[in-house]
């Protein structure tokens, strides 16, 4: 793990095109010793997210920082306007996606980390 500060200006990180989201990986593998991973996940006006999923292992951490996000948690949908915070826990099915007519990001913290890994071999790096 690193012992540096990481500082990084407006949109900066290692980004990678999936679909219709964007998503921006601020600090996660020898930065933090797979601890934790920080992102950030951006949806255009309309547009889907990952699909209903959950991680056995994994809480995940959620504040909207632009637009309106409608989150799924558990069986329920939620419309999460800027400001939100969502904490998933581990095992609980949830997805992201964007219901309204403007681009929509979500900060996300995965806990333990390594969440980055699994797109480096099939993600488009942007």
């Amino acid at each position: 793990m690193s012992e540096k500060a990481i500082i990084l200006g407006p949109g900066a990180g290692r980004g990678y095109e999936i679909g219709p989201m964007r998503g921006v990986f601020k600090a996660d593998g020898e930065e933090t010793g797979d601890r934790y991973c920080v992102s950030e996940w951006s949806v255009e006006a309309g547009g889907t997210g990952p699909g209903p999923h959950h991680h056995d292992d994994n809480v995940e951490l959620f504040v909207v920082t632009e637009g309106t996000m409608t989150f799924l948690v558990g069986e329920e949908w939620i419309d999460a306007p800027q400001g939100t915070f969502l904490r998933i826990p581990a095992g609980m099915t949830h997805d992201f996606e964007n219901r309204s007519e403007a681009r929509a990001t979500a900060f996300n913290v995965f806990i333990p980390g390594g969440f980055e890994a699994s797109f480096k071999s099939w993600a488009n790096p942007s």
